[in-house]
């Protein structure tokens, strides 16, 4: 039977969601906790990959095993042996075809900073002195709403496997969640690598009003990723959705 599970996680102490050489991922952790509780070989398929650092309120990976599972009693297992930094929220029965990655049709980004120095948020944030402008940011990503689907390409890395950069942005908006503290929010229907650090190191360069708004629209004309801003730090992105049809789902067990 195929499974999809949604997972939390702090990225910190790993080199993103995907299994590599020579490097801890996330991706392993929870393969070989789920071989260890269900006595057999499993593979865990995420619906994406998140870098380095990245953290996540709502990854959602496959699995297929040769049992039946029960959602309480092996989301208890699943927990009970995996680190305190991964946890599993939900394990739902879906159709043999279901697939974390290709079935998804929005994924959602939370990125956040804060502007004073506070060791509770340090790893879960991004700590930036500079003021910005919120309001010029917020035009900047009502342009992205606004052209729906579009090449991204200015926002991704250079070396990709990628045929093709069109995305379609749903949402995208700046809110301050206190005085010290904003919060960027992104949905698509998917995400080129490293594209919201990019697009968020971007519009700080419109808040601080070194990039205009006009800047901003002929980036994205060019396709040049040279032409884009920096790609901001890790630790204050969040995979926080991803959303499926639901069709795809069998009956909670």
């Amino acid at each position: 039977m195929r499974y999809f599970l949604t997972l939390k996680y702090q990225g910190a102490a790993y080199h993103g969601w995907q299994i590599q050489q020579n490097a801890l991922s996330v991706q392993q952790v929870l393969n070989e906790a789920l071989s260890l509780i269900l006595r057999e070989p499993i593979v865990t398929v995420g619906s994406g990959r998140t870098d380095t650092g990245v953290h996540a309120q709502g990854q959602v990976a496959h699995f297929d095993c040769n049992q039946s599972l029960n959602e309480q009693k092996h989301l208890r297992k699943f927990n009970a042996v995996l680190p305190h930094d991964i946890s599993i929220t939900e394990l739902v029965a879906v159709t043999d075809d279901a697939h974390a990655r290709f079935s998804a049709i929005r994924r959602s980004y939370q990125y956040f900073i804060h502007h004073k120095k506070n060791p509770f948020l340090n790893g879960l944030s991004y700590l930036l002195s500079t003021e910005v402008d919120v309001n010029l940011m917020n035009e900047a990503a009502y342009q992205l709403v606004e052209r729906k689907k579009q090449n991204y390409a200015c926002f991704s890395k250079s070396k990709t496997q990628n045929t093709t950069y069109d995305c379609h942005i749903f949402r995208a908006d700046w809110h301050v969640l206190e005085k010290d503290r904003l919060v960027f929010s992104i949905t698509a229907n998917r995400f080129l690598r490293g594209m919201v650090r990019t697009v968020v190191g971007t519009m700080l360069d419109i808040g601080t009003q070194t990039t205009s708004l006009t800047d901003f629209a002929d980036i994205i004309a060019s396709q040049d990723r040279r032409r884009a801003g920096r790609s901001v730090d890790a630790c204050g992105l969040f995979l926080t959705e991803v959303t499926y049809p639901d069709d795809i789902f069998r009956k909670h067990i």
